[in-house]
């Protein structure tokens, strides 16, 4: 069920709402998946042919919506029925091993930062493109005279450059911010319950760096 317009698709432009229909926030929580399993095997807490198998499900497309909430109308539990329609397709031996050490926050919270990254990815050149057409304007404009305001009322004369100049800049300012914004909300987070790790032990937080660095993410 949408919560906000953009979840319904009523506002914003294909490729921002493709972001955030559902079987594209599931793809990102079996990417996580995937690259968890893979973390996993390369330092030898799950084999290696395991790790291959569940990241090669993860990817095959086989998962969908649809399956899911087949399952979640048993368990009550998105993420339970995420994980069952994962080990569904995954080989015998692989089973076990799918969704080991994570908690269902570690796929919400960190499929969401994946959402907010491809977000950015299609913002920010746009944003930098409006701050250039901004920045012509005000050197187009700025022998042009123009009413400046203060109190609600005519004050002195400007440059009507000036205004276009003053949106520049502030394009300007909202790209740093996004910038600066990236490293305190583009986080991966798979330790786990609680978020202690304990359940892949001294290994967790290698486990969570790999992940990161795999889903171009911070840890």
């Amino acid at each position: 069920m949408a919560i906000l317009p953009i979840d319904g698709g009523r506002y914003g432009t294909k490729e921002m709402v493709a972001i955030f229909k559902e079987q594209k926030k599931i793809d990102y929580q079996l990417e996580i998946e995937g690259a968890v399993a893979v973390s996993q095997s390369e330092i030898g807490m799950i084999p290696k042919t395991v790790g291959k198998n569940i990241l090669n499900t993860a990817k095959s497309g086989k998962i969908t919506a649809k399956r899911i909430k087949q399952l979640e109308a048993k368990s009550d539990h998105d993420t339970a029925a995420l994980v069952e329609a994962l080990s569904e397709k995954c080989k015998p031996e692989a089973k076990p091993w799918v969704h080991y050490g994570l908690t269902s926050g570690d796929l919400v919270d960190t499929s969401n930062s994946m959402q907010m990254k491809d977000a950015f990815i299609i913002i920010q050149p746009k944003v930098a493109k409006l701050g250039l057409l901004l920045a012509k304007r005000a050197v187009k404009y700025k022998n042009i005279p123009a009413v400046g305001r203060t109190h609600g009322q005519h004050a002195s004369i400007i440059s009507f450059g000036l205004k276009f100049a003053n949106w520049a800049s502030e394009m300007s300012t909202h790209l740093q911010r996004i910038e600066e914004m990236k490293k305190r909300v583009l986080i991966c987070k798979t330790l786990g319950v609680v978020g202690t790790g304990s359940m892949m032990g001294s290994k967790a937080v290698e486990v969570q760096k790999r992940v990161a660095k795999k889903l171009k993410l911070f840890p």
